[in-house]
């Protein structure tokens, strides 16, 4: 069954006409990028050549995916908006709940009686506003949404910073925070900036133990987890054509760490083969109608420097088989390398687990590939090291993959099958092990490594690489195997090696389920539906509007941390086990920046709480202020808010009385998460008066009357010794977002003017 098939006749139908209006208007040939955003304008009479990195534009997206973590309070906001159904197609996914334990025999049934009152929310929610359900254990949202949702030329936002998964089948994909869905689903303007370009030019054809993975390992280490901020990395090029879709999925995937806006592919053949293996034969009919604006104008390819902000080359025959790590997806290392680095940098050398899936690679070909490598170890009698851990990406994969023996050939060697469902690559990880504060390596397929993500462990060295390097050092047991050049010992004594891996793209006797988890939207009257939250539930709490900014600057507001270092979502609002508070803001905001190292005395959650002079834990401290009637503010260094879209860690601080961080830059979702919930993002503008910030100093922002666009605002400090120091800082606020502050949220800002 096509989801959603009206809205995508209504769509290709215009959509080569829209494109020929803005190629028109713009007067010069457009990027793949441009022609997907100009023809999502939400006002199309708003046309005009935008100019990149510098105007916001809203814009009209075709839908709206949730996780479960993220849609609880992406829909409490919904719900305040006072409207009966969602105005574009929808849709809620249960994989971030569900703890990888003992296997999914045992873990599935467990999550749904722990979960029971937050999934029965997420339903009747569901239910009630005409969303799109998926249920715990029907795979992870990013694979499920390529399976059935993802379509070319398309522009679509998900409450998960991995959303731009979907650009693999050609879509425009956004992570945004919960309040930005919010704008989506109720039908207001979703403003972004519009992006700047980075075209990425593939030649030649990945070969042996190469993937496409280590085509975005490489990218992350050439360009960082900041080199793609505000940016959209677009591919092309002869090379692009030799990559599967899937394999597409998990680069455009992983340009979320390198800070993108999204990342695209242009339609091809591969793309319309895996519509039409996925059933979907209309839309790949629909999309090959369409396939010449499915892509950049010929003009563009032809002369790539002249329209892309930036173009980088890569060859695809040169890329061999990374290992990016520790604790940041950006330190890329070839595994050729590996060997040298591990014994400077002192890694752990033995791997202790391996784990295959994640939202990253879960796909059939994925788990096909990793399955060629496990088979020599049983065939060649090759004993295996590590522990195994599988998470497959959909029901249909994982119906799909035990059907045709790929899963047992897992549980062969010892693996351990776990849900469909992200598990431990979200910290969703109950990791058996006998000491959780020791020193060691682990190699995953995932996304993301920083310090603690997946097992709690401060002192676990993560390390991410592709699904088939990944099996083949939990094999060999160390991170320094190059399985391209380097033998193993078979139970006999006797040196073997391991060939390269291969599998198939699409399974040979196609996909196939029983029941793929979902519940449709419904058709039916559902204004008697009722959403129940309970008043003593310790799980979801009920929305109260923020106060608005009552007019005057913020003055003498103590630090409540000065974070040093790397201080991504993970630091701010950690997941683990607080995902259960996900719907509750009170009791979430117990974790806040607990993580963050604090700059005074280098440690984590413990700060000074300048009311009393003892320290504390960093939410401790916020209360205290918050209960005498006092606003805090937090100071941080670069990138701040790195990682995963989650809006807690902005509503956790707006919600304790934090007003305002003040940073060297922020990381982009984050930044808006921010300003959403009517908080000052604000820029050093000389990035040495961080230096400047002690710890029982007072913080004033001042200018707040005259808050514009372009109009940089004050900070003083007044230390404890009764001297005192200003400096500017800057802003990227628009009008828009400037209301939004004075509002005290965006939310607050749109019910005011529908209002009036």
């Amino acid at each position: 069954m096509i989801l959603d098939l009206e809205m995508l006749r209504n769509f290709y139908s215009s959509y080569t006409a829209k494109v020929e209006q803005a190629r028109k208007t713009t007067g010069h040939p457009l990027t793949y990028t441009e022609k997907i955003l100009l023809s999502h304008l939400y006002d199309q009479s708003s046309l005009r050549d935008f100019k990149r990195g510098a105007d916001y534009v809203d814009f009209r997206p075709d839908r709206v995916a949730m996780q479960d973590a993220t849609a609880q309070m992406a829909l409490l906001q919904f719900m305040n908006a006072g409207k009966a159904k969602v105005a574009v197609p929808a849709s809620v996914h249960c994989d971030h709940l569900i703890r990888a334990d003992i296997g999914a025999e045992h873990d599935l049934p467990a999550a749904k009686s722990a979960n029971s009152e937050v999934y029965e929310f997420l339903r009747s929610v569901s239910e009630k506003y005409h969303i799109g359900f998926w249920k715990p254990g029907a795979g992870i949202i990013h694979q499920v949404v390529l399976e059935n949702y993802a379509f070319p030329g398309g522009l679509m936002v998900g409450t998960d910073s991995h959303t731009p998964n979907a650009g693999g089948l050609g879509m425009a994909a956004v992570g945004v925070g919960g309040a930005d869905a919010v704008d989506v689903l109720t039908a207001q303007p979703w403003e972004l900036r519009m992006p700047r370009i980075i075209g990425v030019r593939l030649s030649g054809r990945l070969s042996a133990w190469a993937s496409p993975k280590d085509v975005i390992l490489k990218l992350l280490g050439m360009l960082t987890v900041k080199g793609g901020t505000n940016s959209v990395m677009e591919y092309f090029g002869d090379g692009a054509r030799t990559l599967s879709t899937t394999g597409k999925a998990t680069i455009c995937n992983m340009g979320a760490e390198l800070g993108a806006t999204f990342s695209v592919f242009p339609f091809d053949d591969n793309a319309s083969e895996y519509l039409n293996r996925t059933r979907r034969a209309e839309v790949a009919a629909m999309a090959q109608s369409c396939a010449a604006d499915l892509m950049a104008d010929a003009a563009v390819y032809e002369a790539p420097e002249q329209h892309y902000d930036k173009v980088i080359d890569i060859d695809l025959s040169a890329i061999e088989p990374h290992l990016n790590g520790p604790f940041t997806p950006d330190a890329a290392t070839p595994i050729s390398a590996m060997k040298d680095k591990m014994t400077t940098e002192d890694f752990p050398p033995v791997v202790e687990v391996g784990l295959i899936g994640s939202c990253t690679n879960s796909s059939y070909q994925d788990l096909c590939r990793a399955a060629s490598v496990a088979k020599q170890a049983c065939d060649k009698h090759i004993p295996v090291k590590a522990q195994l851990i599988i998470n497959p990406g959909s029901e249909q994969i994982r119906y799909t993959a035990e059907r045709d023996g790929i899963l047992d050939i897992f549980k062969s060697i010892g693996a351990v099958i776990m849900t469909n469902a992200c598990g431990p690559c979200i910290g969703q990880w109950h990791r058996h092990t006998d000491d959780n504060t020791r020193r060691n390596s682990i190699v995953t397929s995932f996304n993301r490594n920083f310090r603690r993500r997946a097992d709690g462990n401060p002192n676990t060295y993560a390390f991410i690489g592709s699904p088939e390097l990944t099996m083949a050092l939990a094999i060999a047991g160390r991170l320094d195997f190059n399985p391209a050049t380097d033998s193993l010992t078979d139970a006999d004594g006797h040196s073997v090696r391991l060939d390269e891996p291969v599998g198939d793209v699409f399974p040979p006797r196609g996909f196939a389920v029983d029941d793929k988890g979902f519940i449709p939207p419904t058709d039916n009257d559902t204004q008697d539906i009722n959403v129940i939250i309970s008043p003593t539930s310790e799980r979801l709490q009920r929305l109260a509007p923020f106060a608005p900014w009552d007019g005057h600057d913020l003055t003498d507001m103590p630090v409540l941390i000065k974070t040093k270092g790397k201080c991504t979502t993970d630091h701010i609002s950690m997941a683990g086990p607080w995902l259960r508070f996900r719907g509750h803001l009170q009791n979430i905001s117990d974790n806040l920046l607990m993580g963050a190292v604090n700059a005074f005395n280098g440690e984590s959650n413990n700060v000074k709480c300048q009311l009393s002079g003892e320290y504390m834990t960093v939410s401790a401290a916020a209360k205290a202020y918050k209960a005498a009637g006092i606003a805090s503010v937090v100071v941080a260094e670069d990138n701040y808010g790195e990682g995963s879209s989650r809006e807690h860690a902005a509503m956790e601080p707006r919600f304790l009385n934090v007003r305002a961080v003040i940073a060297k830059s922020f990381a982009r979702i984050h930044e808006t998460n921010l300003k959403k919930q009517g908080m000052l993002a604000l820029t050093f503008a000389d990035k040495n008066d961080y230096d400047r910030v002690r710890e029982d100093d007072r913080i004033s922002i001042t200018g707040l009357s005259a808050f514009a666009p372009g109009h940089n605002l004050t900070v003083t400090l007044t230390h404890n010794d009764g001297t005192s120091e200003s400096f500017e800082v800057t802003h990227t606020y628009n009008a828009t977002q400037a209301e939004w502050f004075k509002a005290g949220s965006a939310l607050n800002y749109v019910l005011r003017e529908q209002q009036h």
